[in-house]
């Protein structure tokens, strides 16, 4: 028998998306748990009866000392292809197997370009006066003819360097070991850090996180955007240092910012970036469409029963 447990479904749609009623006949019993967890003793106490646990991307990390007090557990499955949250080292060393999945190529590119728009022409704003009664509160502005500095070339930033040049802007990018061959092919300048941020209109983030990228953008960057610039984060929240940015929307340092993603998750009460101005916040919904979702747990489900199989797949090494 195993027990597997499915964390942070907080839309409840787990069994919409997989058919694990399929693994009932294989002595499987799966529990989906709607509600985050947070404190890691919590984390430790809820999971001490699963082997098989499926993490929703880095809601919910599994660093090296939370998986040590889980005995049981023999199958650890992120969706997506990667997770920083979990000690994949420490996981081979204790047992455990760790697998990924597929995703949506589209759903993270195009949460992007909406938040950009809709921060572009006030759309928050307009909607919530309009429903107040008032009408045309604000001035928006265009894209096309600004400039776009994208932070990391990837499949993710190269589909939005195609959707800036759709909208008539001249599009930058830059990340550490960028070459002026992948720029090239896809369509933009390559260009220094510090250029990137001084000519850009709006910056948009698309690194994975690591110890190297966490914090890429700090005072020095956000003071070289300027009073006109905007951010834009889809990627992962402490690639920005967050108190800078708190006191950059405070100060004016930039024109504001539009995150998806935060250093904490789900944002808590009383977080500063809820009381600062000029921001349009989204509660990382990235990843959250239907097909996705199809590619997350149709993925996890067989990933799991590839490793009853014996032979796992999608497995992620140190």
């Amino acid at each position: 028998m195993h027990q597997l447990a499915i964390l942070d479904d907080y839309q409840r749609v787990a069994h919409r998306y997989a058919d694990w009623s399929s693994l009932e006949e294989r002595g499987v019993t799966v529990t989906a748990i709607s509600q985050h967890i947070a404190a890691e003793a919590d984390v430790v106490a809820a999971l001490q009866d699963f082997d098989i646990v499926i993490a929703m991307r880095e809601r919910t990390p599994f660093p090296g000392r939370i998986l040590e007090k889980l005995p049981r557990l023999k199958l650890l499955v992120t969706t997506g292809a990667a997770n920083a949250s979990i000690d994949v080292e420490a996981a081979a060393r204790l047992g455990i197997t760790v697998c990924g999945t597929g995703g949506s190529p589209a759903a993270a590119p195009e949460l992007t370009w909406a938040l950009l728009l809709a921060f572009a022409r006030n759309l928050t704003q307009e909607e919530a006066a309009l429903r107040g009664g008032r009408w045309q509160t604000g001035v928006g502005f265009e894209l096309s003819g600004k400039t776009l500095g994208i932070v990391g070339l990837g499949k993710i930033g190269t589909r939005i360097a195609g959707y800036g040049r759709a909208f008539g802007m001249d599009v930058l990018a830059w990340s550490q070991n960028l070459t002026e061959e992948a720029a090239a092919a896809a369509g933009v300048r390559k260009v220094t850090k510090d250029e990137l941020f001084r000519e850009s209109d709006v910056v948009s983030l698309h690194l994975r996180l690591s110890a190297r990228s966490e914090g890429t953008v700090g005072e020095r960057e956000l003071r070289l955007l300027g009073p006109d610039g905007v951010l834009v984060n889809t990627a992962r929240g402490p690639l920005v240092d967050q108190g800078a940015l708190v006191t950059a929307l405070q100060e004016g340092w930039i024109r504001g910012a539009a995150l998806d993603v935060f250093d904490q998750e789900p944002l808590p009460s009383g977080h500063p970036l809820l009381e600062v101005p000029r921001t349009l916040l989204t509660p990382h919904l990235g990843y959250v469409t239907d097909a996705s979702y199809r590619a997350f747990f149709g993925g996890a489900l067989e990933d799991v029963k590839a490793w009853l199989d014996g032979s796992a797949i999608r497995t992620l090494t140190p």
